[in-house]
């Protein structure tokens, strides 16, 4: 859709008003937004597939050269990719399994601590105990009417989880397998010159892709391992899934690193014991200096450069996409703005969009501290 929109960017003649030219623009972002919203459940599978299909391509190429039939050559690393993805998945729920298995002592640790709370809440507000229990039950009530909605949520969760697990593969595969015919039917739409210039945004978008998923796989490898080292040194009880957990939020930008400290700091609040309720602030402290280490040297040396989109676009993009299409948009977020500043950056007529987008730098400069 979007070189569609380049190509008839292309043909609009330079002489139109700027506010006809902003118009459209803000018309074309307009339906997209739209079709994100109506057609999520089925554009957000393709979407991963592409991004999956992307960061695959170069062993799927190893392996074709290698003279391996190209079936075999594709579905090789795609299996392996699932074993993996499938490993972590086991992984994360037998953590989560441990951790149900001591929600009836959880329970009374968190009826403590809602009691200490609720009298510190007393003393600083002068709202009594049984009032504030009045405004909990309300609350309760109110959830109560709204549980068919949230059941109906759950399960439209679930069914999105299986629609990701059965479609995702058979995607990947499809694009990989047709990558020539789809990568020639793209560029055959131009018949006004543009073709170089396509051909140049698929490479470049391809290549952006590939070195920003496998940079982010290995900073979540690093930032998994260092959360494992701080959380086993301080002594915290389930240190391997809040770990793990923490590295798989930090993978959406900005917003996922606040919920980790959140989540992680109030599971060790509810698990610890009274004297051990510093424990708190250190499981803060650890993930407060590996984001440092993060942001300060994983991103920049790990998935480099490649990237160049300033901050302001990163957190209203994150939140536009979350807005849209939930977690899944949030973590497309990036690829998505990387590829379309480098699809503004090749036609003349969106460059200032481009130039909106980015931090300020020219390909090959280094960011200025």
């Amino acid at each position: 859709m979007i070189i569609n929109l380049q190509h008839q960017t292309l043909s609009m003649d330079k002489s139109e008003p700027f506010y006809k030219k902003l118009s459209f623009n803000l018309l074309s972002l307009g339906l997209i937004c739209a079709a994100l919203v109506l057609a999520k459940d089925f554009i957000l599978p393709i979407l991963f597939a592409i991004l999956l299909a992307t960061l695959l391509l170069p062993t799927t190429k190893f392996l074709s050269k290698r003279k391996f039939p190209k079936t075999f050559s594709i579905l090789i690393p795609l299996v392996v990719t699932f074993i993996i993805g499938g490993s972590i998945l086991y992984l994360l729920s037998k953590q989560v399994a441990n951790f149900m298995e001591d929600v009836p002592a959880l329970k009374e640790r968190l009826n403590d601590v809602g009691s200490s709370i609720q009298r510190w809440f007393n003393d600083q507000t002068h709202i009594t105990v049984r009032k504030q229990n009045q405004y909990i039950n309300q609350t309760l009530d109110n959830l109560k009417e709204k549980a068919p909605q949230i059941a109906s949520v759950t399960f439209g969760s679930i069914t999105g989880i299986l629609q990701y697990i059965v479609l995702l593969p058979i995607y990947t595969f499809l694009i990989l397998y047709y990558r020539s015919v789809i990568k020639t039917s793209i560029i055959g739409v131009f018949k006004n010159g543009s073709e170089k210039n396509v051909t140049d945004i698929l490479t470049e978008s391809t290549n952006i892709s590939q070195k920003y998923v496998t940079g982010l796989l290995i900073e979540t490898t690093i930032v998994f391992s260092l959360n494992s080292l701080g959380f086993l040194i301080i002594g915290v009880k389930y240190p391997i899934f809040m770990a793990l957990l923490a590295a798989l939020l930090n993978l959406i930008p900005y917003v996922g690193m606040l919920m980790a400290n959140i989540i992680c700091m109030l599971i060790t609040l509810v698990c610890c014991s009274d004297s051990d309720s510093s424990q708190v602030i250190w499981v803060g402290v650890v993930l407060l200096v590996v984001q440092i280490i993060d942001n300060n040297f994983g991103m920049p040396l790990i998935v480099g450069n490649k990237v160049r989109i300033n901050a302001l676009a990163t957190i209203i993009g994150v939140l536009l996409g979350g807005k849209l299409c939930g977690v899944p948009g949030m973590f497309l977020a990036i690829p998505i703005l990387a590829v379309a500043k480098v699809i503004f950056d090749r036609v003349p007529e969106l460059k200032p969009w481009g130039t909106l987008l980015g931090d300020g730098t020219k390909p090959g400069q280094k960011k200025q501290g």
